[in-house]
């Protein structure tokens, strides 16, 4: 430490007014003189070295009984490295439209509340700390990391109007960060890199409107088994690169709400995630894709057309879904065409959302659901299986359309009644059996078990199309009643 004789004026006045938790303050009320972008060119009479700030931060001078003391100082150039690893603070760090040489070091330090606001350093090394108070870095610009890797806050950490950059890298290193207050980067925060929250405890929350991330090769923000109370994206919120919340926990609100997601391949990957309510409703359809798969969400809202061309929907559970766009967001041919953009063929969502339908009371929709389940599922068959399924879909869709056998029934009976009644068939033995009727007859051609008694009692001669109608009847009845029991059979089966 420096003798204080050796000290300059700016240095003697911050020494002098420590232990009284003064301010000093060394701007010369010009905005533009005053600006920490110039920093680099401030005088002697601004300028302060760190191994005084460094003295003075861990006590150098003591405070008579009863003050209060505080390191309070605006508008300084501080030289040299700033370092109070592993310290122990008790008393308020406070730096306001500073400029630093070289990036303060926090590395294990204990301390109380740290603000470095409207300043500009090469970074900030906050690894292991512990901070029993706030850490503001509001409107402070940081050329290089923020790192706050396994630090504890008790207070809020602000970094509204803040400017990170760190191309390349990641602007804010901060997994494993537990947090007791919110993370706030409101108001045009701007972060070049990415910004990793791996495993963070936001107990108070993460609020990001109207933040800039961009980090175009790598992802925007990683927060992968995070766990916090809300995650705000919106109001303009813009990202180049993906979101990632993998296995994150959210206890009430994962918000898009006008959100701009420019992720290249990846827009949003929540897979494994669990939120509250979960609203996407950006501002314009992200440009790529989006993965639900395996999460789980209460409430889901969202709009007719802001999904992209792919979500990943396999294992996505909801317990209620709400549209932005009123009744015409819940129109069943909409939802079926946002499962299909699930790539290639997954029976989860389909279920998921009839299961959904039905919990409303909309059973007929869950049919529909169903029923366009198994039409997807055609498509990755063999051609015997396609075959076989066209069949199922045309004469009972299913089983999930039952109805369409009583159709196909009476189109017959009428086909046969009409073609059976213009000719005259053989008696099996003459004088004997019912008199013919060519309604009956034609029931019960079609009806494979049982008999009315005339199938056995009358036949046709000569090849005639009545002979060929009849074998055709038999066919269409074993084929309507197998169909019926087979479609049947499944829908119950996955009911």
């Amino acid at each position: 430490m420096l003798p204080y004789e050796e000290m300059t004026l700016a240095e003697r006045e911050l020494w002098d007014a420590f232990p009284e938790g003064r301010q000093v303050d060394l701007r010369v009320g010009s905005p533009d003189e005053d600006d920490p972008a110039r920093g680099a060119d401030w005088g002697p009479e601004r300028t302060l070295r760190a191994t005084v700030v460094t003295a003075l931060a861990r006590g150098a001078n003591a405070a008579p009984p009863g003050a209060v003391t505080a390191l309070r100082v605006a508008g300084a150039r501080i030289t040299g490295r700033l370092d109070l690893a592993g310290a122990e603070i008790g008393h308020l760090l406070r730096f306001e439209s500073c400029w630093f040489e070289e990036a303060p070091s926090f590395y294990g330090a204990t301390t109380r509340t740290i603000g470095i606001s409207g300043s500009r350093a090469p970074g900030i090394d906050a690894t292991l700390a512990q901070i029993g108070g706030t850490l503001d870095l509001q409107r402070s610009v940081l050329h290089g990391s923020l790192s706050l890797l396994k630090a504890r806050i008790a207070g809020e950490l602000q970094l509204n109007e803040a400017m990170l950059y760190g191309p390349g890298r990641w602007a804010l290193f901060a997994g494993g960060l537990v947090m007791e207050g919110g993370v706030f980067c409101r108001r045009g925060f701007t972060a070049l890199g990415g910004i990793r929250l791996v495993g963070a405890h936001l107990s108070g929350g993460l609020f990001m409107e109207g933040a800039r991330l961009s980090n175009p090769g790598g992802p925007a923000l990683v927060a992968d088994n995070a766990v916090a109370q809300t995650l705000v994206f919106s109001e303009g919120f813009t990202a180049q690169g993906a979101i990632c919340l993998r296995g994150a926990q959210i206890s009430d609100q994962l918000t898009f709400d006008g959100a701009i997601l420019n992720g290249a391949d990846m827009a949003i990957d929540c897979s494994r995630m669990q939120a509250g309510d979960f609203d996407f409703t950006p501002a314009a359809r992200p440009s790529g894709a989006v993965d639900l798969r395996g999460a789980h969400v209460s409430v889901l809202h969202d709009g007719e057309s802001i999904w992209p061309n792919v979500v990943q929907l396999q294992g996505f559970s909801y317990s209620s879904i709400q549209s932005k766009d009123g009744l015409r967001g819940y129109d069943v041919t909409r939802r079926v065409e946002w499962i299909r953009r699930e790539s290639g063929y997954a029976p989860q969502p389909y279920e998921q959302l009839a299961s959904w339908y039905r919990q409303v009371g909309h059973e007929d929709d869950a049919r529909k659901v169903l029923l366009a389940k198994q039409r997807h599922r055609r498509s990755t068959l063999h051609p015997a299986g396609q075959v076989w399924g066209h069949v199922l879909d045309a004469l009972v869709g299913y089983g999930y359309r039952p109805w369409l056998a009583g159709v196909w029934i009476m189109a017959l009976t009428v086909l046969g009644t009409v073609v059976f009644g213009s000719e005259s068939p053989q008696q099996t033995q003459p004088g004997q059996g019912p008199p013919f009727n060519a309604l009956v007859y034609t029931l019960d051609l079609l009806i494979p078990i049982g008999g009315l008694g005339q199938r056995t009692a009358w036949y046709w001669t000569g090849g005639s199309i009545a002979q060929w109608l009849s074998y055709a009847l038999i066919a269409a009845g074993w084929l309507l009643t197998t169909a019926v029991v087979a479609g049947v059979t499944r829908s119950l089966n996955k009911s």
